[in-house]
């Protein structure tokens, strides 16, 4: 896929925010643990990639009624949805200087939400010694075939373009402001899943 990027500065891929606040004390601590006795940038990013994917538990899949809205809260609940999830994912990795962003997929799933369709999120990370960015899907979770790969692409849901879902090419610096606003106007990860889930970018 040949990626759009929504900022040409790279720095902009690389900065702390609300939700990608990793300059938080346990944000912080947490990537110490993982990578700071890692030298090999592909080995920092696995770290990352699996801690996020194994360690921290999709909310739905949980049957919680918690909705993670930043990095930090996902870490510290051990829990989030997709969007909290590729969060965390990223303020893990721009903790360790990778610039990271955030993509979406438009998914078919009438047995979660009453609308046909959802916005799946997931990150693309740039890999200097590589010089290419590379998708990474950390949802993990229920029946998930995610994986690391940096060939081809392991993801939770391979589009099924015969049911008219959409790999969405644009690389957002920041969280799409609609997942960002999906979650901070739900009470639980059920009203969300159901309710306020969006459906296209």
């Amino acid at each position: 896929m040949e990626f759009i990027f929504d900022e040409n500065n790279m720095a902009e891929f690389m900065a702390a925010s609300k939700q990608v606040d990793f300059m938080h004390p346990a944000i912080d601590e947490k990537a110490k643990e993982l990578m700071g006795h890692l030298n090999s940038e592909i080995d920092k990013a696995k770290a990352a990639y699996y801690f996020v994917r194994n360690e921290i538990r999709h909310s739905w899949d949980c049957n919680s009624d918690k909705v993670t809205k930043t990095a930090t809260e996902a870490l510290l609940y051990g829990e989030g949805t997709c969007y909290s999830k590729a969060m965390l994912l990223a303020a893990l990795l721009r903790h360790e200087g990778f610039p990271v962003g955030f993509c979406y997929q438009r998914i078919k799933l009438s047995t979660v939400s009453e609308s046909e369709y959802f916005l799946h999120g997931l990150n693309v990370v740039f890999f200097h010694s590589l010089n290419k960015w590379f998708r990474l899907d950390a949802r993990g979770g229920d029946n998930n075939n995610a994986d690391f790969s940096l060939e081809a692409e392991k993801l939770t849901n391979p589009i099924r373009p015969e049911l008219d879902e959409i790999d969405f090419p644009t690389v957002f610096a920041r969280p799409l402001r609609t997942t960002v606003d999906a979650l901070e106007i739900s009470s639980t990860c059920q009203e969300l899943m159901r309710y306020h889930l969006p459906t296209t970018l």
